[in-house]
């Protein structure tokens, strides 16, 4: 039987501050557990406001080898979720900085770690290290990588199999697919699509035909609360999406069910990007036999359950948007 975050000892979070890191922090936060905290001196903290004086802040850049090694000697957690990343967005196209961030300091802060010993140390690599595939994306496929950044989240996941492998280090890297839910980031394709619907109307849009393998976040923080404890696990890669692609014209059209909106979808007025394809699905296979997990989100309930969070949560995002 799994043990209890709680009672494992010190947890350390990087990139707590982001959607998925958010999400777990909360999650770890109400079980009790001894929450630590990574993050930037210019880091947004606007998803943990009301958590923040249940966890301990560490305020420090990844990238700064010292000061990695130093807060991880003061905390010397049992537990550490590696979710920072840089280079996921549209936006953020410095290659050095992606490099710095997703693959050097992976590396600074699994030998911080192994310094002292660790229960668990769950790496979040990403589905853009796969490339463009024709099937579903399995662990064993050759990765070949077409951005910076999936050639850094490439390069880091290979570093943690090795450093798991060759010294026994109980590492394993969770490869996301297309993640969506509460406190995800404004900019992205799902809370654009809630609060235009909410307005009546619908965002531009990319190619009807891209795909995505969809997978909300509660579902993928389960997966992180169910790994935490799995010692045996040690190298491995998982795939953490739903085994099931999701055009953004499935999308699109099922909102528009949802939400009772008649609008005409404006298909292409967004351009779309490198990576985006008609394929974009995971072979989830092994993390559902190894884990014993399925996730609990179709698309029709991780919709619903998205679309009515950011209903609630509206003024939340419109002070986030809001000049400074």
């Amino acid at each position: 039987m799994a043990k209890p975050i709680k009672s494992m000892g010190p947890v350390l979070v990087t990139g707590g501050s982001g959607f998925v890191g958010a999400n777990l922090v909360r999650r770890l936060a109400a079980g009790g557990a001894d929450v630590h905290l990574f993050l930037r001196n210019e880091a947004r903290t606007w998803r943990l406001e009301d958590v923040l004086p249940s966890v301990r802040v560490h305020r420090l850049d990844l990238r700064d080898e010292p000061a990695v090694r130093e807060a991880v000697d003061a905390v010397r957690p049992a537990v550490v979720f590696h979710l920072a990343a840089y280079g996921a967005y549209s936006s953020q196209t410095d290659a050095a900085r992606i490099l710095r961030t997703n693959f050097d300091a992976t590396v600074t802060l699994v030998e911080a770690c192994a310094r002292h010993g660790f229960r668990m140390f769950v790496h979040a690599g990403s589905s853009s290290e796969y490339g463009r595939k024709d099937h579903p994306m399995r662990e064993e496929d050759m990765l070949d990588p077409n951005s910076a950044y999936a050639v850094a989240k490439a390069a880091a996941t290979h570093y943690c199999r090795f450093a798991a492998v060759s010294r026994k280090l109980p590492i394993v890297t969770l490869r996301l697919f297309s993640v969506y839910g509460p406190w995800e980031e404004p900019s992205r394709f799902v809370p654009t699509l809630a609060f235009r619907l909410m307005d009546g109307g619908l965002p531009p849009l990319v190619s009807p035909e891209t795909a995505r393998d969809f997978i909300h976040v509660d579902d993928v923080v389960d997966v992180c609360e169910k790994v935490s404890s799995r010692e045996d696990l040690a190298g491995e890669v998982l795939n953490v999406g739903t085994g099931r692609q999701s055009t953004i014209r499935d999308v699109v059209e099922l909102a528009l069910t949802l939400t009772g909106v008649k609008a005409e979808p404006r298909w292409g007025d967004m351009p779309g990007r490198p990576w985006d394809t008609s394929v974009w699905v995971s072979d989830s296979s092994k993390v559902q036999r190894t884990l014993n997990w399925e996730p609990r989100y179709d698309l029709r309930a991780g919709l619903e359950q998205s679309f009515d969070w950011f209903r609630r949560h509206r003024t939340v995002y419109e002070k986030v948007s809001a000049p400074a």
